[in-house]
């Protein structure tokens, strides 16, 4: 029995989607494919996957065995890979990520990444809900704000810096707020998923604010803030091209606003896959670099 090959087709089955896709990946051919994930279920004794012509689907049997046996088998190919002396990360990452911080940070380094790690594919899995990286199988999540408690391992790679910003056309018509305490005169863009909520945390003068506007994704915010209907409290970066170009202007750069720090979490550091690694190691020299997201990492 070569069980080893009957988990290595179950694995590449749920991530190409095509039994197709597996045979010619492995060159044994479709019915081998399937024979082989037959053999694997009856070897297990319960079903993994249901198969048709047209699609795959993981059963929830399928789906807690594929996130447990996934590392192992990437455990097993690194340690084979060290024993040859190899230094060559391979395979597939998935990522889970913010949409801003993927759209304006991530999405630009993917290109010279997979450039750099030519046997890497990348797995962006891009949504600001909070993913369970063990039950959905993802290597790495990066992530923006104060770390809840958690089994995770996490790695600081930088830091957002967070100010007020209004466009231009707001600030004419309403005025240019001087302090804090100006605020609570003037519409404010609330993002909802904001740990303090409605008050926002000046270190020396925290406020109550209030707007006619609430948004749930800091893409919303953005939008919100171009579109003039008010001021926001925002990472910097989010409107760089915008201070850059005087359509918005940052406020109050005098009255300090604590910073998020940005983490990539994983769920086990010994099972963490090279790939994953040299992953990270980029975003962190990345962001080391950058004047907006630059910060004191800690390994």
């Amino acid at each position: 029995m070569d069980r080893l090959l009957w988990m290595t087709c179950f694995i590449r089955a749920v991530e190409t989607g095509s039994l197709t896709a597996v045979a010619r990946e492995l060159g044994i051919g479709q019915p081998n494919v399937s024979r082989h994930l037959a053999s694997l279920e009856a070897q297990i004794g319960t079903r993994l996957m249901h198969r048709s012509t047209r699609k795959l689907s993981l059963t929830p049997e399928g789906e807690r065995y594929y996130a447990e046996v996934r590392p192992a088998l990437d455990a097993l190919r690194e340690a084979e890979s060290n024993a040859r002396g190899e230094d060559h990360p391979a395979g597939l990452l998935r990522v889970s990520c913010p949409v801003a911080l993927a759209r304006y940070k991530i999405l630009p380094l993917v290109k010279p990444f997979l450039a750099r790690y030519p046997d890497i594919s990348l797995d962006l899995q891009i949504g600001d809900r909070m993913v369970d990286l063990v039950e959905e199988a993802i290597d790495v999540a990066i992530r923006v704000g104060d770390l809840r408690d958690s089994v995770l391992r996490a790695r600081r790679i930088g830091t957002a810096r967070r100010v007020c910003v209004a466009s231009t056309d707001y600030l004419a018509a309403r005025g240019v707020p001087l302090t804090p305490l100006d605020l609570p005169r003037h519409d404010c863009v609330l993002f909802s998923l904001l740990a303090t909520g409605a008050v926002w945390p000046f270190e020396l003068a925290p406020v109550q604010v209030s707007g006619r506007v609430r948004v749930n994704s800091p893409e919303g915010v953005r939008a919100a803030v171009l579109d003039g209907l008010g001021i926001a409290m925002m990472p910097v970066w989010l409107f760089a091209a915008e201070i850059a170009s005087g359509q918005v202007q940052v406020l109050m750069p005098e009255w300090r606003v604590p910073p998020l720090p940005i983490h990539a979490l994983y769920p086990d550091k010994r099972l963490l896959p090279r790939r994953a690694r040299v992953f990270i190691d980029l975003l962190a020299a990345e962001f080391a670099d950058d004047p907006m997201l630059c910060g004191p990492a800690i390994p």
